[in-house]
């Protein structure tokens, strides 16, 4: 198995850092009543609620009735945003299921919490490489380096595409950013197809994600394709020298752009 594809074993109740110097990660279900208390430190957090309904109390604040969509295919998101050196309580209300998103930081800003009328919705690319961006904690909101968004692709169909990177520090063209990918299939068989690769192909992975497994993208150009049947999810959590999404195309893909007639009709997967 590549290094860059990751079981969902290995970030679930555990914080794990996958050797990224800024990110870490980790996954949550907890039952109705149950509860997962944590403290920030030297990071700063955004908690996704994947689904489910969930309260947190923090040295920062009290959240009650976070979240409400069933599944990530079901609606719009609630995102927690923590600054460092909080203590939090997260309780679940109904079964939760949760995304835990950390950035090392140095500088605390106020918590916040985006709630699915906050969330900015763009309608990306065009023909069959159309898809869905959610951005809860974007470019824009006051953090330190943490940027969250996460993305819908539809069946049979292409994201990140024209393929782009982001590991150059060279603003505003682009920036060095580390990213993670954490994959959710509308179905549970299905899967989606993902490659990471740089210009010398020193890396070139192809690799075939399922549901809750995660893909790591330290550098290069990192297209995904969601099998035919099968809408998918993913989560990116990016962080690195600034706070900004600029990314350049592989120059060889770049004419595709010229191609797109129309938006796919199927888009948007999720309304507001």
């Amino acid at each position: 198995m590549s290094n860059l594809l990751i079981r969902a074993e290995v970030f679930r109740d555990r914080i794990e850092d996958f050797g990224y110097e800024f990110l870490s990660f980790e996954t949550r279900k907890l039952a109705p009543g149950q509860s997962y208390s944590g403290k920030t430190t030297g990071t700063e957090l955004g908690i996704v609620v994947l689904g489910g309904v969930c309260s947190v109390t923090s040295s920062r604040g009290e959240w009650q009735h976070i979240g409400g969509r069933k599944t990530v295919f079901d609606g719009l998101p609630y995102t927690l945003y923590l600054p460092v050196n909080t203590t939090f309580t997260v309780t679940g209300e109904s079964d939760c299921d949760l995304a835990f998103c950390y950035s090392r930081a140095e500088v605390e800003y106020p918590a916040r919490l985006v709630t699915p009328d906050d969330v900015g919705i763009e309608i990306r690319g065009g023909g069959n490489a159309t898809r869905q961006i959610h951005s809860m904690i974007p470019p824009s909101f006051p953090a330190h380096r943490l940027i969250v968004v996460e993305v819908y692709t539809p069946a049979g169909s292409w994201s990140s595409f024209p393929p782009h990177k982001h590991d150059v520090h060279n603003p505003p063209g682009e920036v060095d950013l580390e990213e993670i990918y954490y994959y959710r299939i509308q179905r549970p068989e299905g899967f989606a197809v993902q490659k990471v690769y740089t210009p010398d192909r020193r890396i070139d992975e192809t690799l075939t994600v399922r549901d809750g497994e995660l893909v790591l993208v330290p550098e290069g150009y990192h297209p995904v394709v969601a099998a035919h049947g099968y809408n998918v999810y993913y989560l990116n959590a990016l962080a690195g020298s600034a706070r900004s999404l600029a990314a350049s195309d592989d120059p060889d893909y770049t004419w595709v752009r010229d191609t797109w007639q129309e938006k796919d009709p199927r888009v948007p997967l999720i309304k507001r």
